[in-house]
This record gives structure tokens, sequence and C-alpha cells, in this order.
């Protein structure tokens, strides 16, 4: 094939490809996304943004104790599979992206071995894990405790927290 022949098709490739960026570019000029007053629906247990107030929100989580006279670690179990994903819950078990939670229940906050904590969670070490901390972090992690690495939601229901809470103090 002579150069000629490769000088049309590799200009051929190249007006295409200005062709499809220009009108890429037109598009985005014509077409703008209008922002909406409210969402349309909100995930379950995501933080509520600053345009979005919840009516009748609370300020925290309710008192975890009359919930831990009733809760049932082995529904706690099952609703700390969602946890599975970053921890791991085995004596001994490896830390993955997130802490072992063997015995969390007694050990002192950021202390776990072999694990880089955030800064945040840093701030707090020494300081004891007790049903109320865990109620709180549990709740909202990142309201108990801003900055940490912890990206997961929270768990809404207060009972749920209690029963995840009694299964944890099963892990000794």
């Amino acid at each position: 094939m002579s150069s000629f022949e490769w000088n049309k098709i590799i200009a051929s490739v190249l007006t295409a490809m200005i062709v499809a960026m220009a009108s890429g570019i037109l598009a985005g000029q014509l077409v703008r996304p209008k922002e909406l007053e409210k969402p349309v629906f909100v995930v379950a247990g995501a933080e509520p943004s600053a345009s979005a107030p919840v009516e009748g929100a609370a300020a925290g989580p309710e008192p975890i104790g009359p919930l831990l006279a009733k809760a049932d670690p082995k529904k706690g179990e099952q609703i700390a599979k969602v946890c599975a994903a970053c921890h791991t819950f085995t004596k001994g078990g490896p830390n993955k992206i997130g802490p072992n939670l063997w015995d969390i229940t007694e050990e002192a906050m950021a202390e776990v071995p072999g694990y880089q904590f955030s800064a945040a969670m840093e701030a707090h070490k020494g300081e004891k894990w007790d049903p109320d901390k865990l109620n709180e972090w549990l709740w909202k992690p990142q309201a108990f405790i801003k900055g940490t690495k912890m990206t997961f939601a929270g768990i809404p229901k207060g009972q749920d927290r209690a029963d995840v809470i009694a299964y944890l103090e099963t892990l000794k």
C-alpha cells in the first residue's frame, strides 16, 4: 500500500475523532442538567444532604440500654454480615480493609494489633469501647468520629444496633 493510501486512512481516523470531540463539546453546551430541589429517592442509612432536612430526625441515636435488654445475638450476627466485607470476626483473624473485630468490646479504641487507624481514630486511642460508644459508632461512624476511614453509612434502627452489640459481646 502506498504512503498516499496510508495518509488517507490516518486522515479519515483523525477527522472522525475531531468530529466526535466537537459533537461532545457541542452536546455539553446544549444540554445542561437541572439540579433537583429535593432528592427523589433517599437510600436507607444514607446521610441526608444539607438541602434536604429530615423532619423529626434525632440529633443522635436513642439510648441503647433498654434495647440491649431484649437484644438477640443471633440476629446481630446476621445483621453483621454486611460488615464482613471489611472486617473479620474470628479469633486471630486477619485485618482487612477494617480491623478484626474479635473481642472488640474489651479492646481500647484504635488498638487492634497490626491495623493502621486514621488520625481521627488515633485521637481516641486508649478510650474503651462500651455499649454507648458502640451505639453511636454503629449509628453513624462519621458523626461519632469525624474523619474516620470507615465510610459505612451506619445502622439506623436502634434494635438492630443493639443486636449487633450483643453479637460483638459474644466474641470473647
